[in-house]
């Protein structure tokens, strides 16, 4: 083989990779050329559903990567209050990172909102105007009090690596809305990824077509390899077309070669994918038409809230044009600038609370006044919460035993609340709630019943939920 030839699989890579290699095992998966079980897809949009009718037609996942103390948000403690400052006997010799301190209350206020009266602390004075549209989970929590297995639990239902996250799961089980955008999103904090990184939102087993396509709304380039690169200045318009001819007689002998295999067709069609997203994916990112109400609403006026508030405005763009699932985070991996509050928790707290409270607000008033909220379900998580008592003098460390979770929008009961924490908020009392019992009302709400959405891997009929999981119908409308 001469140096000017290459093999033509070596080609089409080189020729069409990056995004295309993306709507490629997308078309694949679609086709059901990457060994995936069979599913009753038919038209699972609002009420196709796979197993009932739906309520939730998509969804966007708020996560609050790093433990978001709950009795510093939602879990309104008047024992805590009055004790603090107390020696507290919690059972403990040591925490996560350090060793148990006096009980220590939230540095703010707290006050009732909304009809419901649902205490909130005054950290979120915008998510506080919500409250009556919120469906509030008291007692959620989690097997393990370490970040990365605490995030794998909450996105997968495991605390070990190589499992399936929720958005992979709905992709696979409903496929895509949209055809020229993916069913599956994520739009990470603009200052890094989470803990886990990548893997937090991984496809592991399913097959690679159900992978996110990452977004940075605020990054130099929002979507990696949607452009070539400014380095590659040999690209023309000619030498595009030139390589397409290329390609198409490439084909043209493979499929001489392998009558009736299908796989081509479906790469060709890969490409084509890939073409629509060049055209809609930068028309989504283009949030120049929105109103200078819109854009101040989502706080994108303000230095501080700018950056998420765009990244759940582009949750909205991204939802209202047809993707399915979109996972926005908050918080990076590390110990400070996220939600993971060990040093001070007044400072801590403030700085990124701040960041996200008009954005998240924003998000669910906006999704009301285009009707989307009777379609669109909003889930506002956290991997686990954070002690009653005091770590060093004024912050606090991870509690795996109890947290707050909230979900809004199609088929929930605003107003109302499910579980609740002990009198301290250390340990979840009432309704002891896990990931596989929100994960279960999720895709309750999406037309599935969690224990038939399977994948067979090694053996094992896998499930989100593993072998656990009821549906919340309390909170259920």
């Amino acid at each position: 083989m001469s140096s000017f030839c290459i093999p033509r699989r070596k080609f089409l890579w080189r020729f069409g990779g990056g995004l295309g290699g993306v709507a490629l095992t997308h078309l694949l998966g679609q086709q059901g050329l990457l060994g995936a079980a069979n599913l009753p897809t038919g038209n699972a949009e609002l009420n196709g559903g796979l197993h009932h009718r739906a309520k939730v037609k998509r969804i966007v996942q708020l996560f609050m990567n790093g433990g978001a103390s709950q009795c510093d948000t939602f879990d309104y403690k008047p024992e805590l209050i009055k004790r603090s400052g107390e020696k507290f006997d919690s059972g403990l010799t040591a925490t996560a990172t350090g060793v148990p301190g006096n009980l220590m209350k939230s540095p703010w206020d707290w006050k009732q909102h909304g009809q419901c009266g649902r205490w909130v602390n005054n950290i979120f004075p915008n998510i506080a105007t919500c409250v009556d549209d919120l469906a509030f989970i008291m007692s959620m929590a989690s097997k393990t009090n370490v970040h990365g297995p605490g995030v794998y639990m909450q996105n997968t239902g495991f605390v070990t690596p190589g499992f399936p996250c929720m958005g992979a799961w709905i992709s696979y089980a409903l496929g895509s809305l949209s055809d020229n955008l993916p069913a599956f999103v994520v739009i990470p904090d603009s200052r890094g990824l989470p803990y886990n990184s990548k893997g937090s939102f991984s496809t592991a087993f399913l097959p690679a077509s159900h992978q996110p396509l990452i977004i940075k709304p605020t990054a130099p380039v929002p979507i990696a390899d949607l452009r070539p690169p400014e380095s590659a200045k040999f690209i023309t318009k000619a030498s595009e077309e030139e390589g397409l001819a290329l390609l198409n007689k490439l084909n043209r002998d493979h499929l001489a070669q392998w009558e009736g295999d299908s796989r081509l067709e479906a790469r060709v069609a890969s490409y084509e994918l890939a073409a629509k997203m060049q055209l809609s994916a930068p028309q989504v990112l283009d949030i120049s038409g929105e109103s200078e109400a819109t854009r101040k609403l989502y706080g994108l006026d303000d230095k501080v809230t700018e950056d998420f508030g765009r990244s759940c405005l582009t949750a909205r763009r991204l939802l209202e044009r047809g993707v399915r699932f979109v996972q926005v985070w908050s918080g990076t991996a590390g110990a400070s600038g996220n939600w993971d509050n060990h040093s001070d928790i007044s400072k801590e707290l403030d700085f990124i609370a701040t960041r996200t409270d008009k954005g998240v607000a924003a998000l669910v008033k906006d999704l009301q006044a285009r009707g989307m909220f009777e379609d669109t379900l909003v889930t506002w998580t956290t991997e686990f919460g954070r002690m009653p008592f005091s770590q060093g003098t004024k912050g606090r460390d991870h509690n795996g035993g109890t947290f707050v979770t909230w979900l809004a929008g199609a088929g929930i009961k605003g107003g109302v609340s499910y579980g609740a924490s002990d009198e301290f908020s250390m340990k979840a009392a009432v309704n002891r709630t896990y990931c596989y019992d929100l994960h279960a009302t999720i895709l309750h709400l999406l037309g599935i019943d969690h224990e038939k959405l399977t994948f067979r891997h090694d053996g094992t009929n896998r499930r989100l939920t593993d072998v656990h999981g009821e549906v919340i119908q309390q909170i259920l409308v």
